[in-house]
């Protein structure tokens, strides 16, 4: 587990992830793999206290940190939390801060997302999708699951898909080739990071037994405000920064939150997004991170 800032350019490349840093110079963006993508998570727009009093400008240097990519990324992941309390000019806000990507944006929802139970989510994003917005889609032979955790509360306050979800999923796989390479984001982890703090989803195991067949299997997530990364055999689990603010390492304060004691000229240091690379031969991801300082 590590703290890290803005994150790595995914690249795919024969069905193998691998990310490079957006700061890095010389980034070449899918120049050497076969496409790149970009996560972004927990813009939490709307949020007005310390450490951040103005998360649009944060959310702004990301999408700055983007269109300094040598290469345009192909889409962009957002992996929920996207407003603060889910209000209709939230959303807007958000909106026009990503209008000027120029590449297709895949929303999951965070719980901040659902406290109207999703209905500005659902009107914005959620055309298209299943049950309480889940869906999968394709590009270039990579197969990618949206998965919704957030709408339901397992105990403890773990994420939850639910027996719907769960069959659906199992149902969306059951014809792809174990080469297959898969893709799933969701908002909270689908690993138990710390579960007293509510940081896993409770049937998180049985998604996992549709999926740990496949011999390329990334699962990317936001929620917990800060890089970590677990490998499990075939399985990466990769949780991403938020671009708003930091939160306490697991266990490591009384209760997870805003983490209100960073200085001004440190927050950037703590906030961040997360990009990859595919590339041939290669069945783990690595990791490299920067700051939006």
């Amino acid at each position: 587990m590590a703290w890290a800032g803005t994150g790595a350019l995914y690249t795919m490349s024969g069905g193998i992830l691998r990310s490079q840093t957006l700061g890095a110079a010389g980034s070449g963006g899918a120049a050497s793999g076969e496409f790149s993508f970009v996560q972004i998570s927990d813009s939490h727009i709307g949020f007005k206290r310390d450490p951040n009093h103005d998360v649009t400008a944060t959310l702004q240097a990301a999408v700055d940190r983007i269109h300094a990519l040598p290469s345009r990324p192909d889409f962009i992941l957002h992996t929920g939390d996207l407003t603060q309390m889910s209000k209709p000019e939230e959303f807007d806000t958000l909106q026009q801060v990503l209008k000027s990507v120029k590449a297709p944006i895949f929303y999951v929802p965070g719980e901040h997302d659902f406290n109207d139970d999703g209905a500005a989510y659902h009107d914005r994003h959620g055309k298209g999708t299943k049950g309480d917005g889940w869906y999968s889609f394709d590009h270039k032979g990579v197969h990618f699951v949206g998965l919704v955790n957030v709408a339901k509360a397992g105990p403890g306050g773990l994420g939850l898909l639910g027996h719907e979800q769960l069959e659906w999923l199992e149902d969306d796989v059951a014809n792809l080739s174990d080469s297959a390479p898969v893709v799933i984001f969701a908002h909270i982890p689908l690993w138990t990071v710390y579960p007293s703090w509510g940081w896993g989803t409770e049937d998180s195991a049985q998604a996992l037994a549709y999926l740990k067949r496949f011999g390329s299997l990334t699962v990317l997530n936001g929620h917990i405000h800060q890089i970590l990364q677990k490998v499990e055999g075939n399985v990466t689990f990769h949780t991403a920064m938020s671009t708003a603010f930091p939160q306490p390492k697991p266990g490591k304060a009384p209760s997870p939150g805003p983490m209100k004691d960073v200085a001004a000229d440190k927050l950037r240091e703590m906030l961040g997004l997360s990009s990859m690379t595919f590339v041939q031969g290669r069945n783990s991801l690595a990791i490299i991170d920067a700051t939006l300082e």
